[in-house]
């Protein structure tokens, strides 16, 4: 995870360095997004934290002034930890342990807006988001993992604003809070998985 952190890290100071000749000579009806993503899950037994391990990125093309299409991806990685408690397990044994579970979500697909005052400081926006979901749901317990993949169908709409304090100079700040579902299901030790919910924050650069 940390180099996965300082690799995002670098790519973001590059985008930076370079997105004013990107946008203005390459693409210049195009936009992007790259955010810090906050997480609040919703009735989710399984991983039920509030956590800020989440990035966003998404990008896309302005159709008319005012509607945008284009693609995003962006994930999250929720935390719950159990006591130590002596699980029945569905072959007739049983496990007594602490458990730190662990929910990875990874959806991706196609990003669609409406934009107003886009000629402005302050153009805020309604989106939505369909796509797939891939999921990782995990146990750690002692020095080991146990864990499941699955896959499911994504939904998810938000309201944000992109603010640039130049207007003539596209590069400035993102804001969104956003909802998200997902189809995906999964069982692992007597736990299991119906579907992800989230509610979320994210705050980031636009260009």
């Amino acid at each position: 995870m940390r180099k996965l952190y300082i690799t995002l890290t670098a790519l973001l100071c590059a985008l930076c360095a370079g997105n004013q000749q990107i946008t203005a000579q390459v693409l210049p009806n195009a936009y992007f997004n790259i955010d810090w993503q906050l997480g609040i899950p919703l009735s989710n037994d399984f991983a039920d934290k509030t956590s800020g391990w989440g990035m966003n990125f998404e990008g896309g093309y302005f159709l008319t002034d005012a509607i945008t299409i284009g693609g995003f991806l962006n994930y999250q990685t929720s935390f719950r930890k159990f006591p130590r408690e002596t699980l029945q397990l569905s072959d007739g044994s049983a496990l007594t342990t602490s458990q730190k579970h662990a929910l990875f979500h990874l959806p991706f697909g196609v990003a669609a807006r409406y934009n107003w005052l886009t000629d402005s400081i302050f153009q805020p926006y309604a989106g939505l988001k369909l796509g797939a979901s891939y999921a990782q749901i995990s146990s750690y317990y002692y020095i080991y993992k146990q864990y499941e993949d699955t896959w499911g169908f994504h939904l998810q709409p938000e309201i944000g604003v992109s603010i640039f304090p130049r207007p003539d100079m596209r590069f400035g700040f993102h804001a969104a809070f956003y909802y998200s579902y997902s189809t995906n299901q999964g069982d692992l030790l007597t736990y299991s998985l119906n579907g992800i919910n989230n509610f979320g924050f994210r705050f980031g650069i636009s260009f």
